[in-house]
Formats: structure tokens, sequence, C-alpha cells
């Protein structure tokens, strides 16, 4: 089974992404994002746009994820916004023409909520004490003007399954997709603390300065 997790940038798509390959044997993480900055990297600067537009991506994520879905005995989870219908039909949608189990989730959240979210992850707490409370916000400045577009795109119903997370933990996201999907996670056992650290290291490791 695949679980493709589509949202806005900000949205939350990582955090419960690790959050449910934390909790769920054998489960694996495959994110097309690392192929996409890849071939990005692979470009004279002039030339880097939205990797999403490379046909060699679109082609390489159903490659790589029907090799990992065809090989590895677990859930392959992957996080990945996709709001170009074209582009959902040639990665999720072929995905599914070849055969396999693809279950859609899109986390959705007000504007607001998402801006506060991308204001705030990765280093984003230290940045508003050194350089102030919309740092966070400067440096995420591609996907701030991304978003009123995936938010409108992502509400359509051919981007469901919808979740909304304004005023829910990634917790009790995770839960629900697992839910939604048939699966079941093991018990989230961890302190408020212990969660925060680890989202962070998280949210670290993702940063992307080019």
């Amino acid at each position: 089974m695949l679980l493709w997790i589509n949202g806005p940038f900000g949205g939350g798509k990582t955090q419960t992404a690790h959050e449910i390959q934390r909790r769920l044997p054998r489960s694996v993480i495959c994110d097309p994002e690392h192929a996409g900055f890849g071939l990005r990297r692979m470009l004279p600067p002039d030339l880097r746009g939205d990797f999403q537009d490379l046909g060699a991506w679109r082609q390489g994520v159903v490659e790589v994820l029907d090799l990992a879905l065809t090989k590895h005995d677990g859930v392959v989870i992957a996080p990945m916004t996709v709001t170009d219908p074209g582009y959902f039909a040639e990665t999720v949608g072929r995905l599914r023409e070849l055969g396999h189990d693809v279950r859609h989730f899109t986390l959705l959240a007000e504007r607001a909520t998402v801006l506060k979210r991308l204001n705030e992850r990765g280093l984003g707490h230290l940045l508003q004490y050194v350089a102030g409370k919309n740092a966070g916000l400067r440096r995420e400045s591609w996907a701030v003007q991304q978003l009123d577009h995936c938010l409108e795109r992502l509400r359509e119903p051919e981007f469901a399954e919808h979740l909304w997370t304004d005023h829910t933990t990634v917790p009790k996201t995770a839960d629900r997709i697992a839910t939604l999907a048939g699966l079941r996670l093991r018990s989230n056992t961890e302190g408020r603390l212990r969660t925060r650290l680890r989202q962070a290291r998280v949210g670290i490791r993702h940063i992307r300065f080019d």
C-alpha cells in the first residue's frame, strides 16, 4: 500500500509521514522531493524552476515508487505536494494504473494556520528570536507565494480524501489516516516535550537552502 500525503507547503505532510512511519512497523518513507531537488541541482541556477515541470521527475517518481511497492514488504509513505491535475494523473494516477493500492490524503488548514506553521518550522523559533517574528516567513517566501494557489486547488474533489488539521495534532492526524486506510498504528506513548523535540529534529533535517 502507498500512502500519498498531499497538502500545501507547511501543511504538515512530512511530520505526519514520520509519525506514521514511527508507529507502523515495516513502513518506509520514500520522499519524491529528494528526486526533485537532485534534478534541480543538476541545472544551472537560472534554469532552476519547479522540478515538477520536469517529465523526468514525474516518470522517476513512478518508477521508484513502483519498485518500492513491488519489492518492499510494508507500507510506503510519500509526502508530496501535487496540485496540477495532469501531474497528479501522471504520478498518483499512474501508480494506480499499475495495480498498486494507493491511498491519497490531502491535509488542509486555514491560511493563517499554515502561515504560522511555516513561520515556526525548521529553525523558525530561533530565527524569530534573532531576526524578528516574521523571519521564518521570509525564509519560506516561495512556500508563502504558493499558498493561496495550493489551498484553492487542493480543495477540489479530485484531491480527496481531505483532512482538516487546524485543531488537531500530528499524532491524531496520523491516527485518522491509519483508520481510513485500514491500518493499525502502535499506541502513541510519547510525552508532549519528547514529541516536540522529535518534530523539531525532523523539521531541521528537511530544511532546504536551494
